[in-house]
């Protein structure tokens, strides 16, 4: 009886568990090797447009206003005029110098030949030494006061001239500061302002740390410093999607500022429509790289370690085996890994959630596609030289 209680014994106990449990299928993960192109990287900044030539007209003579020949805001076109100060009194002026000149001449001319017949009766004898240079003198004298009155005459008309305020360059114009009737004072009274608009500038100023990224990639080659180099810039406005505007680097400051350890910078933008206004804040790239081929990969692959980024990559054995990497700019909806993968890599792209290092995985080939329609957001500029942004070439 008791022979038979154990052998029961033994079959319930194995009956309740005690068979061994079967490992979990490997999970299936879609993988596919870097894609490669050729790209180029960009920088973000952000900066404002400024007005190339900014301008406060003042009156150059005293005078009344009388006429005003422009409407506030508008464009206006180099040497338009824009103001009229009375003339009268200046035209008077230059009629007056213009009468001393005729007086002058003449005065001129009877001492010149008051001295030739002195010269001739000087030869006679006829004349002392002391008469002679004293008409020699009296010439001198008459020219003298010829030039002074010809300075005269070109100051009155300078000042004739000032009496219409033109624009001293094509541009916009801001509304007038003065009305008809009112007294301007020379150099005192500002008139109205006015600035230049195309082209116009984009500046900005960029760290220290991505000067001198530049400046090592002017030494190897890769790309020139924008000193001496028209590097493109693009350009976004605060309400748009895409970089419409385009412009050239025209101008790096001589010195890094010590106290914000930034240097200023300005590109050339062409305007013609006049849509740029001076103090609109824009954010550009500009050019941050020569030409190279990258490797790259979905967002979607790679994993944050702390303070490492890694992926799965399929060993031969079909295991997941992590791999650190570097990764760069987003470009066409993809990263960039700059180090840690080779071209032949087989990348985990999907199925990554429950990967563990060194685990079986049933890999399925899969392909990575490029996106031209998902560009980035630019973001602001950053400490570390790090590009925001790149593009196919």
């Amino acid at each position: 009886m008791r022979s038979a209680l154990a052998v029961l014994s033994l079959v319930v106990v194995s009956a309740c568990g005690g068979a061994p449990q079967q490992a979990p299928p490997p999970a299936q993960v879609t993988f596919a090797t870097p894609l490669q192109r050729e790209v180029v990287d960009w920088d973000d900044y952000t900066g404002r447009f400024v007005a190339p030539e900014d301008v406060e007209l003042r009156a150059r003579v005293n005078g009344v206003i009388t006429a005003i020949h422009f409407r506030d805001g508008q464009d206006v076109r180099k040497g338009q005029p824009l103001f009229t100060i009375d003339p009268r009194p200046y035209r008077a002026a230059l009629m007056q110098a213009r009468a001393q000149i005729a007086r002058a001449q003449a005065a001129l001319t009877n001492a010149r030949q008051v001295t030739a017949r002195s010269r001739e009766l000087a030869k006679a004898q006829a004349v002392s030494a002391e008469e002679l240079e004293s008409n020699v003198a009296a010439e001198r004298s008459a020219a003298a006061d010829l030039a002074a009155g010809r300075a005269a005459a070109s100051q009155a008309m300078l000042d004739l001239g000032f009496t219409t305020v033109r624009a001293p360059f094509s541009g916009r114009i801001s509304d007038r500061k003065v009305s008809l009737g009112d007294y301007v004072a020379n150099g005192q009274t500002v008139l109205t302002r006015i600035v230049s608009i195309d082209p116009i500038w984009f500046e900005f100023e960029g760290a220290e740390s991505f000067y001198l990224k530049n400046l090592r990639q002017d030494q190897r080659g890769e790309r020139g410093s924008s000193r001496h180099t028209a590097n493109p810039v693009q350009i976004q406005l605060a309400d748009e999607q895409e970089y419409r505007w385009h412009g050239r680097m025209a101008f790096l400051d001589n010195a890094v500022d010590p106290n914000s350890g930034t240097i200023r910078a300005h590109a050339v933008v062409a305007n013609p429509t006049g849509f740029l206004t001076p103090g609109m804040f824009g954010r550009a790239r500009l050019l941050g790289s020569g030409s190279y081929r990258a490797m790259l990969i979905p967002d979607e692959a790679i994993v944050t370690d702390q303070t490492r980024r890694l992926v799965y990559v399929v060993s031969k054995d079909n295991k997941a085996t992590p791999r650190p990497v570097e990764v760069g700019a987003k470009v066409e909806g993809l990263r960039i890994v700059r180090d840690g993968l080779a071209p032949t890599d087989r990348v985990i792209i999907a199925g990554i959630g429950r990967l563990q290092p060194g685990v079986p995985v049933t890999p399925r080939k899969g392909v990575i596609k490029a996106d031209p329609t998902k560009q980035p957001a630019p973001t602001k500029p950053i400490d570390e030289p790090a590009s925001g942004q790149a593009t196919v070439q």
